[in-house]
This record gives C-alpha cells, sequence and structure tokens, in this order.
C-alpha cells in the first residue's frame, strides 16, 4: 500500500499573498467599485469569510493591492535613479528609467490597478492614498535625481500617457488610426529616446 501524499501547509504569509495576487487580477479587470470581496475570493480559491477576515473590508484590500503596487514601481524606479542624478539635464539618462517603466507596464493588471486606483479620488481612503503615492513618487524623482520641477513632472507625465494609452490598448488598435499610431509613438519615444523606433 502507498502512503499518503503528505501536504505542506502554505504560511499565512503565502496565503496572503495568494489572495493578494488573485485581488490584483480581479480588481485590474472589474475596477474597485465593479469588484467584490466574494469575486476575490473565486479568483483566490478560498471563501469570502476568509477575505473579509483576512482583510476587514473591500477598500483595505483594495488600499494593499494598490499599494503592492505602487511599490513595486517604485522600487524597479530605485536603481535606475542614480544614473540619471549624475545628469538630470541630459535626455539620454532618462533612458534606461522610461525602458524599466515600460517593461515594468507589461504587467497589465499592475498598471490597470495602479489607473483605477488613481480614478478613484472620490473614495476618501483611496484618494487620500492615491495623493499619498503620486506624492512620494515625485518626491522619489525628485530628491533622487536633482532634477526640475519640470523635469520631474515631465517623466510622470510621460508615464501617465502611456499608461492610458495602454490601458485602452492603442498599440493593439494602433495601426486601425493614423492619429492614434502617431499619438503612440510620439508618446513612446518621448519616454524611451529617439532610438526607441530602431
Amino acid at each position: 500500500m502507498a502512503s499518503p501524499v503528505k501536504q505542506t501547509r502554505m504560511s499565512a504569509n503565502d496565503r496572503r499573498d495568494l489572495v493578494l495576487a488573485a485581488a490584483s487580477r480581479a480588481f485590474a479587470r472589474d475596477g474597485y467599485h465593479g469588484t467584490t470581496t466574494d469575486a476575490v475570493a473565486r479568483e483566490a480559491g478560498v471563501s469570502q469569510p476568509y477575505v473579509v477576515r483576512m482583510f476587514g473590508s473591500k477598500a483595505r484590500l483594495f488600499a494593499d493591492v494598490f499599494d503592492r503596487a505602487m511599490h513595486r514601481i517604485m522600487d524597479t524606479f530605485e536603481p535606475y535613479l542614480d544614473d540619471v542624478a549624475a545628469d538630470p539635464d541630459n535626455d539620454d539618462s532618462w533612458h534606461p528609467l522610461g525602458v524599466a517603466y515600460t517593461e515594468l507596464l507589461e504587467d497589465r493588471d499592475l498598471l490597470l490597478v495602479m489607473m483605477h486606483g488613481f480614478t478613484s479620488g472620490a473614495n476618501p481612503e483611496i484618494g487620500a492614498r492615491a495623493r499619498g503615492w503620486m506624492s512620494s513618487l515625485y518626491t522619489q524623482i525628485r530628491s533622487r535625481t536633482d532634477c526640475s520641477p519640470d523635469q520631474a513632472r515631465n517623466f510622470i507625465a510621460n508615464g501617465m500617457l502611456l499608461n492610458t494609452l495602454l490601458a485602452m490598448q492603442v498599440p493593439e488598435h494602433a495601426g486601425q488610426d493614423p492619429a492614434l499610431e502617431e499619438l503612440a509613438v510620439c508618446a513612446f519615444d518621448s519616454l524611451l529616446g529617439a532610438d526607441a523606433e530602431n
């Protein structure tokens, strides 16, 4: 008789990560208002009371998902900021940071969670959190690179335009509209540098 297979019990941190990953997918797909804790539970393969017990509320769960996305973005920027700091007036010094950002945005769930967070400003808890993250992002770029306010604003503005174009799936549909195609090329080139076309 074969011995039973021993199942390893998942740690609390692993279970939390599992639910956060499922919540990221659910919130990315349906937004904050269109997602229920029940939908997150189904996505994670756990019960709805378990999700509520773990996070307390949908707002708290979304806040944790949003925080996780923003931490990932700022952590991705960190190793590239020293190169920008060496010469913030040299457009080429921003190139690796721009490339890192566009590669990060290949994670569509991350992009959409960030967008849903930034567009939920009317919700007091989420709006305050979104404003705090925008302030942190701006501060990170300004303090670590010694760039001007205009340079920091332009980098963030280009990133937000990329987010919007990607959320609308413009790259997949740009060939259907010459104006959108021109806008996408212009937007991506402004962040990635002139060699993005090559």
